[in-house]
């Protein structure tokens, strides 16, 4: 910049092109708007948390708590016989279910959104309206959502229903968590994009941790359901056999019975 003003001192011009290069080389990068990763992205209207990490935390903790102790209270009256695995089942499926409202949340200061601003450090694609995010989203609220309650419900009513909507809700579960880190580490990979602060923190124990729940409890629940299926089913077969063969001996007696009355008379 100096070496343009005193080529104006002396030459009595401006050169216009020599003066914008030089502020452009001087003019620090512009910094980011939000803490999110790609830098840059565009998040509309983002105010940052007003809470910090550890109130979020005991918020949640206190929230969690609070569910689990009203649905297993509720589940208790319904049905007494109820196990602790059994409550422990019904409360995992009722906190399944969540809504987001990704076109408000960036701006929004109240305790969901807070937190999940807060989780979204990890993965900012919840803030950017992605296309993904957002077709997994609804189908989340719309399907996966009722079918979680469904699912309680039918374990508190001891329904045979249960194992059935099971299945297909630890499936969704299954195939909703591996599409959910196949598309963000496939772009990571092709493209080194990351949506994922890089920090351990964000990364290991945000996006991976919190995340693998709904692939470890589903897999064991779907494993649970299919061993019990096939026990029932097995039984079935057993008892179906069994009327057979008596069917089967009753007719054989009846004809022997038939054959000496006849030979009688």
């Amino acid at each position: 910049m100096s070496i343009v003003v005193w080529d104006w001192i002396w030459g009595g011009h401006i050169n216009r092109d020599a003066v914008s290069e030089s502020m452009a080389k001087a003019s620090p990068p512009p910094q980011p708007m939000h803490p999110y990763y790609p830098l840059g992205v565009a998040i509309p209207n983002y105010e940052a948390n007003t809470a910090t990490v550890p109130t979020l935390i005991l918020s949640l903790g206190g929230m969690l708590a609070s569910v689990m102790l009203l649905m297993s209270t509720v589940a208790l009256r319904v049905n007494p016989t109820l196990t602790k695995s059994s409550l422990a089942v019904i409360c995992w499926f009722v906190l399944c279910y969540f809504v987001v409202n990704h076109a408000t949340l960036a701006s929004s200061q109240n305790l969901f959104a807070q937190l999940w601003k807060e989780y979204t450090l990890s993965d900012s694609r919840y803030l950017t309206s992605d296309p993904f995010m957002l077709s997994v989203e609804t189908i989340t609220v719309f399907t996966e959502g009722p079918l979680a309650f469904a699912c309680a419900a039918s374990i508190v009513v001891d329904s045979h229903l249960r194992h059935p909507l099971q299945i297909i809700m630890c499936m969704a579960h299954l195939y909703g968590v591996a599409l959910y880190y196949a598309t963000s580490l496939v772009e990571m990979h092709f493209s080194g994009l990351s949506h994922s602060r890089p920090e351990f923190m964000y990364f290991w124990v945000y996006y991976v941790g919190f995340n693998l729940p709904w692939a470890i409890i589903p897999a064991f629940l779907l494993f649970d359901s299919v061993k019990t299926l096939r026990r029932k089913l097995r039984s079935l077969d057993a008892i179906q056999a069994g009327l057979a063969g008596f069917q089967a001996h009753t007719a054989l007696n009846s004809a022997k019975a038939t054959s000496e009355t006849k030979k009688g008379q």
